[in-house]
């Protein structure tokens, strides 16, 4: 028999719990499901558990967003969709995978019923989540100018996407109320509305770049928005805190090639939120547009903070805003502070 290492043993055991908790929260729904069943089923101890777990709502993040990042990558769409069949495409693909009436007390159903309640619950997921909610708005609308452009888009994506989490929540509430594809048309409808959405051409606060000469050796990472290993090269690496996660659009306003590396001062719990967020967002964006025709942009969790540390921040938190611009392998510039993925881009 071959002898594991210590690393592939801790991997092969949050393996085992992570299949044994999402059959226990499946069956049972978050609050109901025990620890000591989770440990029972995956065949280790209580301790063992939370060797690879800090708590129970951590693992049911961890669950549902290991379930987002392997779920089937869908076929290829179309390569030059226009922006509202686009639209259509990415809500067609939620609307499917809301629960039915008939199948609202499945597993899966069932599984994620209780991830709103949780975040709702205390500041400490409710503040990430709703930065979260604002990367998904940013993406989508990102996206979406790439199709239609001339405006930004990012207040259209918001609505579209209020649009589509009421659905959800409905959909779980109210099993069979409604016709779900309607919610198809009306999200490719809001396309056209005339929101007011302005982009400032610097940000009210603004951070001073400062040159710098520091080699950039960073380590491989995955990329959240296309599951790909990336070593991030010249552009603009900035790494914002889950307080501060939204603000990688400032670098991409300014037409900057740009990577984000999202770190916490909670990675058990808030790091496979964050993975969750965008790996949901893109298991839709997967089937309306096809990341050729998406923005120049990665967006790395960086639970270890080791991209971190490439870029010269050694201590990180939810409030943390730091961004450097990589030349030749070097970085040249760094900035910190409200408006720093802005001043690295544009310094």
């Amino acid at each position: 028999m071959v002898r594991l290492s210590r690393a592939e043993t801790q991997e092969r055991n949050r393996a085992k719990v992570l299949a044994a908790a999402r059959d226990e929260f499946a069956g049972r729904g978050f609050r109901e499901a025990k620890i000591d069943v989770i440990a029972e089923r995956a065949e280790l101890t209580r301790g063992a558990v939370y060797s690879n777990f800090p708590g129970k709502r951590a693992l049911y993040f961890a669950v549902l967003a290991d379930l987002a990042e392997r779920a089937p990558r869908p076929a290829t769409p179309p390569p030059h969709p226009g922006a509202a069949d686009a639209l259509a495409a990415f809500a067609r693909a939620w609307v499917a995978r809301l629960p039915l009436a008939t199948d609202s007390d499945g597993q899966d159903a069932r599984l994620a019923r209780d991830l709103l309640p949780e975040i709702l619950a205390d500041d400490h997921t409710r503040r990430p989540f709703a930065q979260l909610m604002r990367v998904e708005a940013i993406l989508l609308g990102l996206a979406l100018e790439r199709l239609r452009p001339g405006r930004r888009l990012v207040r259209v994506a918001e609505a579209v996407l209020t649009t589509l989490h009421g659905a959800s929540q409905l959909a779980a509430a109210a099993p069979g109320f409604g016709e779900p594809f309607h919610l198809v048309t009306a999200c490719a409808a809001l396309l056209d509305l005339d929101l007011t959405d302005d982009w400032p051409s610097a940000p009210p606060i603004t951070s001073q770049a400062r040159p710098a000469g520091q080699p950039w050796d960073p380590p491989a990472a995955t990329d959240l928005l296309t599951g790909q290993t990336v070593r991030p090269g010249d552009g603009v690496v900035t790494v914002l805190g889950l307080h501060r996660a939204a603000a990688f659009e400032e670098a991409v306003r300014a037409g900057a090639d740009v990577t984000v590396a999202l770190v916490t001062s909670d990675p058990g719990e808030l790091a496979p939120l964050a993975r969750l967020a965008v790996a949901d967002l893109r298991s839709c964006l997967d089937q309306a547009i096809a990341p050729p025709a998406r923005p120049r942009l990665r967006i790395v969790c960086d639970a270890t903070g080791e991209l971190a540390a490439a870029a010269g921040v050694t201590a990180v938190s939810d409030a943390t805003e730091t961004a450097v611009r990589v030349e030749a392998g070097r970085i040249v510039v760094r900035a910190e502070g409200f408006g720093a993925s802005h001043a690295a881009a544009t310094g």
